[in-house]
Order: C-alpha cells, then sequence, then structure tokens
C-alpha cells in the first residue's frame, strides 16, 4: 500500500526467521529515502494503545518558532489522570525502541586536503539543527528519556543509531531527523569539536591495531582511497584551515553532496502500528532533500600495495604478530555463495590436519584467525581484503618466511583437492540454524546491523543476507582462491623487536617506526609453487557438534559452574600456579573447544579469584557431549614440557602488557589501594620466572583433590537433564561441601571518615599523551534490607548527572574524549566514580574541573523540575525492566548473582520498586552526604595517572587538602577494612 509520500511499500518482502515475532514494513520514499519498519509486539504488554497514539506531543505546536523557544513544551501534560497512565504505561515495559541511519559516505570521500571531514561531519551533525538549535538538545532528551546514542564512520558509509523508551520515540526520532535535513554547523561549534576529534584520535595513537591499519593506508598506492588518514585530527584539519581551506565549506560541499535520500537507509524498531511507523516516517523524513543515486564511483583498477614487500612495525605491546592479506575483488554480489568464508572457515581452522595445529605443534604460534573483516577498508566496494593474523612465540618470529612457506603449502592443498561440498553444508547448516534461531540483540545495535544491511542486500534478504549459504558454487570457491598468491600478498610483522632499526621510517600521522624489506625473489618463487605439502597437513573432521535435536523446552542453554579451588589465591605462588594449570588445560582443550564453537556451542575456561569457571552456552542436543569432554580430560590432564615452555611464554608477555591503557590502569590502581589482597603485576613476573613445569604438576592433584561446585543450568534443559549435568561433573572429581570459612573472601578497605586520598602513578607506556583522573567515593557496604533503596539512589544520581557532565567537561570544556561517570560494585562495597581521560592536560587540572563540577551539583539538582525528575526516573525505570535481549543476557545477569554470593534475582524489579517513591530531596540529601565534602561520608580516592607529556612533580603542588599516598604497603598495613562478603 502506498500512502503520502511514500513511493513504495511491502509488508512481505523481508525473509525473516520463523521464531521472529516482529513484523517487517520495506517503504521508500518519494525523495528516495528506503526505511525498514519494524513493530516489536514485545515492547508494549497487554496495555492497549490506540492506533497511532503517542504518549507524548498530545498538543502539537503549530508554530514552528514557538516550539524552538519552548522545545520541551511538547512533552508536558498538565492532566494528571493521563500522567498517571504514563507512569503505568513506563513500569510494565520491557524494552527500547531505537534508530538507525546508515548514509552511504564515509572516509573514502574524504578530500585529500582535509583528511578526516566525513569523520569531523559525522560529530557536528550532533550539535544542534535549525530546529532544535541547543547543541546537547538530542543527547539530553535521550538521557531524560532512558536512551542513549552512537555514530561511526566508515569507508564507505556513516552510521548513526539511538534507542529511547518506546513511549518517546516520536520525539526522539523529530530530534533525529534534523541531523539529515537541517544542521547548523556553527563555526564555533567547530573549533570545539575538532579537539574532541582530536581526543579521539589521541585515544589509538598508541593501539597497535590502530597503527598497523595507518600503516597500511599510509604504504597503499598513491591515488587509492585507501591511501588517506580517516581519523582526522588536529593536524589534518587544523593545517588545512591555516592553509585557507574553508572546513566549514567543505563540511557542508560533503554533506550536500552525499547526505541525501538516495544514499540514505533508515531503520526504526518501535511498539507502535507500521502504520504509525510509518506515518512518522514520512512526516519527519520527508523533507530529506532528493538527491543523484549513484554514489560516489571510486577506482578499483589499482592495485593496493606493491608486490613482493615485508613491513616490520614496531609495537607498543610485548606482541609478535604476522599478518598476511590478499586483495580481492568486492563479492558483495556472491553473498549467497560466500566463497570467501569456506576459505576463511579452512585457513583458520584449529583442528587435527589446520595450519594452527601444525605451527602450534612446531611452538611456532599461540592463535590464528582468517577471513574478510567486517571493517569498511577491508569489505568496500572496491576490494575484500583477506587477512590473516598469526600470534607468535618467541621462536615464531624467527620463523617468519618459513611460516608463510607452510601458509602456501595448505593453499596448495586447497588448489589440489577440489572445493568439499560436504564442508559448504555444514557450514549452511550452522548458518540456517542460527538464523532460524537468532537470539534478539539490544535494539539499537540491531538497528544500525539492519541499517548496514540496506546498503549491501536487497531489502528481501535484509536479514537472512548474513546467514545465507544458499549457492554451492565449486568454480567460484576455485576463483576466490586464485587471488591467494605471493604477487597478491602484503605481509606485515608487528613486534617490540623492530630488525635493521638504523633504517626505520616514521608513518607520519601515528608516529608508528617501521622498516620496509624487499622479499627475496627466490622465496616467492618458492611459495608461487611449493614443491612439497607437508604430510601432516590436512582437511578437517566432520565436526561432531553440530546439533540436531532442536526440540524445544524452552530455547538454547546454558549451564555455568564455579568450581572453587581452595588454596589457590592463598598466596601468589598458589595464583600462579592454578592460572598456569588452566592456561594449560585450555591449551590441551582448544581443538574441541574450538569445533564446538563453530557449531554455535560456545565453551570457556577461566580462573577468577579462586574459582575456575566453566561456561557453555548453546544447543542442548550436544550440551552434555561437550562437558563430558571437556571434564574427562580435565580429570587425567599432565602438562607436557613443551607446552609448558609456550604458556609460560604467553602468561609473561600477557602480564608485561597489563596496564598499556591508562583507563585500564587506572582501575587497576584503584583496586590495589582498596583491595586487601591484590597481587601485584611486577611481583607476579618475579615470581612466575621461578615456576617450573613440575610445579605445576605437583600442584594440580592437590588443586583438584577437594571441590566445592556451584553451578546455574538455564534455558531449554529440563529438571532432570539439569541434574544429570551435574552427575557428569560428580562422576569426574571427588566433590565436598567447602566448610564457609575456606571459601576466599575478598576484603575491601574502609576509607575513614571524611578521607581525601590521592594516588599518582606514571603511565606505563612512556609514548601515552593521555592522563587519566579517576574519583572514586565510597558509599557503603550492601545490606540486603537497605541494598535495593540506596542502589536506586545511586543509579538515579548517575542517570541525572551523565549528560551535564559530558556536555560541561567533554562539549563545552574539552577537556578530553573520556569523560564519563558510573557506580562501582567492588566486592559488594558500593561507590561512585567519576572519569576524565585527557591528551591536552595534566591531572591537577582535570580533577578541579571535576571537582568544580561536583561542586556545582546541588544546585543542578534543586534546579530539576518535577517534570524532568519524573523523567529521569521513568527513563531508569525503563532500564531496570528492560527485557534480556537473549538468553545469553539473562544467563550472565544470573550468574552474576551467583558469583557474588548475593543471590538476589529479581534485583532490578526491587529497585524498580523503590525508585517510586524516592523523591528530589532524597537525591540531593544523597549527595549532600556522601559526595559533598566536608560531609563525614564524604570518602574520596582520586587516582592521577600522568601522561608522558605532564611532568609527576606537579603531583605536589596543592596537597595541603589531599592526603597522598606515599608508600602503598605501609599505608594498607594502616588502614582498617570492611568485613569479606563475597
Amino acid at each position: 500500500m502506498a500512502v503520502g509520500g511514500c513511493a513504495y511499500s511491502s509488508d512481505d518482502i523481508v525473509i525473516k526467521s520463523p521464531t521472529d515475532r516482529r513484523l517487517y514494513r520495506y517503504i521508500r520514499l518519494k525523495n528516495g529515502l528506503c526505511a525498514l519498519l519494524i513493530h516489536d509486539p514485545d515492547i508494549y504488554d497487554s496495555i492497549a494503545r490506540g492506533p497511532g497514539a503517542s504518549l507524548e506531543d498530545d498538543e502539537e505546536l503549530d508554530d514552528d518558532e514557538e516550539e524552538e523557544d519552548s522545545e520541551d513544551d511538547d512533552d508536558i501534560d498538565d492532566d494528571e489522570s493521563e500522567e498517571d497512565d504514563k507512569e503505568k504505561q513506563a513500569a510494565a515495559q520491557t524494552k527500547k525502541a531505537a534508530a538507525a541511519m546508515c548514509v552511504g559516505m564515509g572516509s573514502f570521500s574524504d578530500p585529500l586536503e582535509a583528511q578526516g571531514l566525513a569523520h569531523f561531519l559525522e560529530h557536528m551533525l550532533f550539535m544542534g539543527s535549525s530546529q532544535f538549535p541547543d547543541e546537547n538538545e538530542y543527547d539530553s532528551y535521550l538521557s531524560k528519556h532512558g536512551g542513549s546514542s552512537n555514530a561511526y564512520t566508515e569507508a564507505e558509509h556513516t552510521c548513526y543509531h539511538f534507542e529511547v523508551k518506546p513511549e518517546f520515540l516520536e520525539g526522539a526520532l523529530k530530534r533525529f531527523s534534523q541531523f539529515f535535513i537541517s544542521p547548523l554547523v556553527k563555526a564555533e561549534a567547530m573549533e570545539r569539536e575538532l579537539l574532541a576529534v582530536d581526543s579521539e584520535y589521541n585515544q589509538v595513537v598508541q593501539n597497535d591495531s590502530c597503527r598497523l591499519q595507518q600503516l597500511q593506508c599510509h604504504t597503499s598506492t598513491s591515488g587509492h582511497p585507501l591511501n588517506q588518514f580517516f581519523w582526522g585530527n588536529k593536524k589534518s584539519l587544523g593545517d588545512a584551515m591555516e592553509k585557507g581551506v574553508d572546513l566549514r565549506e567543505r563540511i557542508l560541499k560533503l554533506y550536500s553532496d552525499y547526505y541525501h535520500g538516495e544514499l540514505m537507509k533508515l531503520v526504526v524498531i518501535g511498539g507502535e502500528a507500521l502504520d504509525v511507523l510509518e506515518s512518522w516516517v514520512l512526516e519527519l523524513f520527508g523533507d530529506v532533500k532528493s538527491g543523484v543515486a549513484l554514489k560516489h564511483e571510486f577506482k578499483s583498477g589499482i592495485p593496493i600495495w606493491k608486490t613482493g614487500q615485508l613491513y616490520r612495525l614496531e609495537a607498543v605491546k610485548d606482541i609478535h604478530m604476522l599478518d598476511i592479506s590478499w586483495t580481492l575483488p568486492s563479492l558483495r554480489k556472491d553473498y549467497m555463495k560466500k566463497s570467501e568464508d569456506y576459505l576463511a572457515h579452512l585457513l583458520g581452522h584449529e583442528g587435527k590436519g589446520s595450519l594452527h595445529y601444525f605451527l602450534k605443534a612446531k611452538g611456532w604460534a599461540t592463535s590464528i584467525s582468517a577471513g574478510v573483516g567486517d571493517e569498511g577498508m577491508h569489505k568496500s566496494s572496491i576490494a575484500y581484503i583477506f587477512g590473516m593474523s598469526i600470534h607468535l612465540t618467541d621462536s615464531g618470529l624467527e620463523k617468519i618466511f618459513e611460516i608463510i612457506g607452510f601458509v602456501y603449502q595448505y593453499i596448495k592443498l586447497l588448489r589440489q583437492v577440489p572445493p568439499q561440498k560436504w564442508i559448504f553444508k555444514e557450514l549452511q547448516d550452522i548458518g540456517n540454524m542460527e538464523f532460524r534461531f537468532a537470539e534478539e540483540q539490544p535494539q539499537d545495535d540491531y538497528a544500525a546491523e539492519l541499517a548496514e544491511n540496506l546498503l549491501v542486500y536487497p531489502p528481501e534478504d535484509v536479514i537472512y543476507g548474513d546467514y545465507s549459504y544458499k549457492v554451492w558454487d565449486d568454480n567460484m570457491i576455485k576463483y576466490v582462491l586464485g587471488f591467494f598468491t605471493p604477487d597478491n600478498m602484503r605481509t606485515d610483522v608487528i613486534s617490540k623487536k623492530l630488525h635493521n632499526t638504523q633504517k626505520y621510517s616514521c608513518e607520519p600521522w601515528f608516529g608508528s617506526k617501521y622498516v620496509e624489506e624487499d622479499i627475496s625473489p627466490m622465496l616467492m618463487e618458492l611459495w608461487r609453487d611449493p614443491s612439497a605439502i607437508d604430510i601432516s597437513l590436512h582437511l578437517p573432521a566432520r565436526n561432531e557438534f553440530i546439533p540436531s535435536d532442536f526440540s524445544i523446552r524452552a530455547g538454547k542453554a546454558s549451564g555455568d559452574t564455579n568450581n572453587s579451588l581452595p588454596g589457590a589465591y592463598d598466596h601468589l605462588k598458589n595464583y600462579l600456579l592454578s592460572e598456569l594449570f588452566i592456561q594449560l588445560l585450555r591449551d590441551e582443550l582448544n581443538e574441541i573447544i574450538y569445533q564446538a564453537s563453530v557449531a554455535k556451542l560456545e565453551t570457556s575456561v577461566s580462573l577468577h579469584s579462586d574459582k575456575l569457571e566453566l561456561k557453555v552456552y548453546g544447543f542442548n542436543d550436544k550440551l552434555p557431549v561437550i562437558l563430558s569432554r571437556v571434564l574427562s580430560i580435565t580429570k587425567s590432564f599432565v602438562p607436557r614440557d613443551d607446552r609448558f615452555k609456550v604458556i609460560k611464554e604467553n602468561l609473561e608477555r600477557s602480564l608485561r602488557n597489563t596496564n598499556m591503557k591508562p583507563l585500564n590502569h587506572s582501575s587497576y590502581l584503584r583496586l590495589q589501594v582498596l583491595c586487601q589482597s591484590f597481587w601485584d603485576v611486577d611481583e607476579k613476573l618475579k615470581l612466575l620466572d621461578h615456576i617450573s613445569v613440575s610445579d605445576v604438576r605437583d600442584f594440580i592433584p592437590e588443586l583438584l583433590s577437594q571441590l566445592y561446585i556451584e553451578g546455574l543450568c538455564h534455558g531449554n534443559l529440563l529438571k532432570e537433564e539439569a541434574l544429570n549435568i551435574s552427575n557428569i561433573f560428580r562422576s569426574c572429581f571427588p566433590v565436598k561441601t567447602l566448610p564457609f570459612e575456606m571459601r576466599h573472601k575478598e576484603s575491601v578497605m574502609c576509607l575513614s571518615s571524611g578521607s581525601n586520598l590521592v594516588w599518582d602513578d606514571k603511565v606505563k607506556n612512556k609514548l601515552e599523551p593521555n592522563s587519566v583522573v579517576e574519583l572514586y567515593y565510597q558509599i557503603e557496604p550492601e545490606l540486603e534490607a537497605d541494598l535495593p533503596r540506596l542502589k536506586a539512589l545511586i543509579d538515579l544520581f548517575d542517570e541525572i548527572v551523565e549528560e551535564p557532565l559530558f556536555n560541561q567537561l567533554r562539549t563545552k570544556e574539552q577537556l578530553g574524549y573520556v569523560v564519563d561517570c558510573s557506580p562501582r560494585v567492588t566486592y559488594r562495597i558500593l561507590g561512585f566514580c567519576f572519569r576524565v581521560q585527557s591528551s591536552e592536560y595534566n591531572p591537577i587540572h582535570l580533577q578541579g574541573r571535576i571537582d568544580e563540577f561536583i561542586n556545582s551539583l546541588e544546585n543542578l539538582l534543586n534546579g530539576l523540575d518535577d517534570e524532568s525528575f519524573m523523567n529521569y526516573k521513568s527513563g531508569l525505570t525503563a532500564k531496570l525492566l528492560e527485557k534480556d535481549p537473549s538468553l545469553a543476557y539473562e544467563t550472565n545477569r544470573f550468574w552474576g548473582q551467583i558469583v557474588d554470593q548475593r543471590y538476589v534475582f529479581d534485583l532490578s524489579e526491587k529497585e524498580a520498586t523503590e525508585l517510586d517513591s524516592i523523591r528530589k530531596s532524597d537525591v540531593v540529601n544523597w549527595y549532600k552526604t556522601y559526595l559533598r565534602q566536608p560531609s563525614p561520608k564524604c570518602r574520596r580516592l582520586a587516582v592521577r595517572l600522568w601522561g608522558c607529556n605532564t611532568n609527576l612533580e606537579d603531583s605536589h603542588v596543592h596537597i595541603t587538602s589531599v592526603q597522598p599516598i606515599r608508600d602503598m604497603a605501609d599505608f594498607k598495613k594502616s588502614s582498617k577494612f570492611y568485613p569479606a562478603i563475597c
């Protein structure tokens, strides 16, 4: 049916899973914009809504100017009964509404003289529109109504998405639609937002993956769209202005050229009827301008990289990685065949006969991944880039060329053995299984995914396209395999050990050191046609874990168990022995865990404190099989000398890489202060050096001699099946009741009354430009009777303060890219944190600005009108009662209650009930009690991490009002700790 400004509409075109209850409508507006409308029946419960009724905007303002002057008037309703209805509706709802817009233009369209412009444009669309001129109007509206938003710029598209309480979807769409109709792009806002773009760049300047990607761009062929700097920063964009480029004019031209209906794909998910959603889209997006259907055509005939070269990139972290890339033609139109995924499955396989299994046995590699990445530069209309990343051991780093030789031996094997239809059938069965039983994901993620898919798939396959292995085409697989040659290969080695350092070059944007080498013509010839294929290399066996029983009890199943290991956390040596045992065991289990994961039976084994955690998630058909196999191997496991050497080396490298990211480092330092049992990473490294394989072998029987097992079986399992699973454990291990006093419990420091502590440290990476201030306020221990109310107060305060904090310190003051606040629960001791990360300012300045903001909060809280306060309460209620999007989310929520030994599985519901009675004065009093000095209950710890461009000596300035921690060990000895709760 076509209505109004709709040129095409269909409710029957989209192929969906038979288990998907949502309704889909695909429409095309007269301006060319295509939209997918999704009615989600689970968003609202049985409370009926009239067709087209919105819980806001009961009285539309006719005068646009009046609406601008009083932007929130359309949310105000003076009728008390109507307001009561809204509150009842909010309490009953379980899911969010969402929307996403993908525009078919990205960083490939950047002008050379202003690199990063597309990314800058993405930022500027958030900074106000003609209809809603306030810079934070969009974010503020979403924040008040339980929502959030994000955006990202890819090579050929830019995506904007949000989620919000369902009854405020229309209001959010009003603000969102103006991004694509009348953004202001004010010059003064550009000056500030340029700093945000620069801060975002500084977040990743020490990230090895980003540095590799930029090196690949920098060394690509001149004139190729990849040969640019996509991030943008003060230099690339600021220098353009200094050279006379009118940046605002360029942004507006980019917007004018590409932000039109023909290049826009919109997805809207709501609880309203499809007709209502359609009427909103037609009304709000009908004014998007029309444009030419053709996108920017990029030259695809230019080779991306020079052949026969090897690039050695100096790593920031202690890693060794070999990255091999082959350029393929763009395979978008062949998505039903997925030939590249067939090859990725074999080249990245981890079973017997695979490259991974072979290189691991030689002690050269620890992991392999292969395939075409989802990022825009790897999967574009120009080309697909098939990558193979091999994480190397120290020995493997010295065998780079031999490893590449074995890669080409395996490729020769794939040429000699014709494509196997049974392998494709396995992938097809798994894809169909995933499609049929696809679990829901967060609404805004789903909207963004489908909006992206609308750019590359026909509308009927917007969902099915990702899962479909519909067409078996062995000739297509052979054709794609033909591109896997040394002459079409890009080779990068990323390591701390940079060879020929006297000849290194510097990548200009990230400053990365690299060496470019010619690969020997003799090696190239050898790789073109290896003389032999090692007999250990062969195709994988059939996968025994692909399920066949899909009978429904309730859905998928998951099983989580905590196996408490008495003594595993008693002292540092036991902890390291336990960690080595778990990693060695995981290494031993790798082949079967990998095969199970291919069949979507996800299995993990990990160590948390004194607990060995085993998780299995997937279809219940094979769940007992994988559990039995895992436990049987665990029971008889004895570590081998050769694997111990590799695993110990891996653990050492992991420990050396700890705290390389400043935000992780600041949290580490906070926990180091607060937790009584905290093993320092340097202490771990020192002791690890003295641990041998015989130490681990001697420790395992002691470790497993007495287990206390606590488990959760959840999902598509009957009670008898769950009991059978518990019996699998009992048959493998001596399960005993663990006395309460033998269970490890963590004690947390009780900060003294009115304490104002400061812990200063430098960043671990000497080239890291970012500083961090993490300001932690300790609140109270969890007490069962008071927990729901106290948690409601903390979460409501966070809900109210988060957006004003961001708006003041990020948008207005541009302190840094990361500005946030959130509750903290440290072994069930409640707290609250403010964080800022900045490459521009030192921690003294950052803490001063945070303090200034915190001191202003009393006025902000008191200034909230009743409607705004109720909106924040309603928004938080919606979050608390939001339906878990999948079984995995629900399982993790339940499991968290078990791990924390709280066992309050309906905590969110109890908190929502308490929230209903909380008044504004309660929040103000909570703030004045716990966060406002000089209240004796205001107890805080400032962790200040100093970046490479700052001077730690400045920390000694202005110390009269704070209590600096000089010696951690002495400080903890003299401190009091709460009684352990978990």
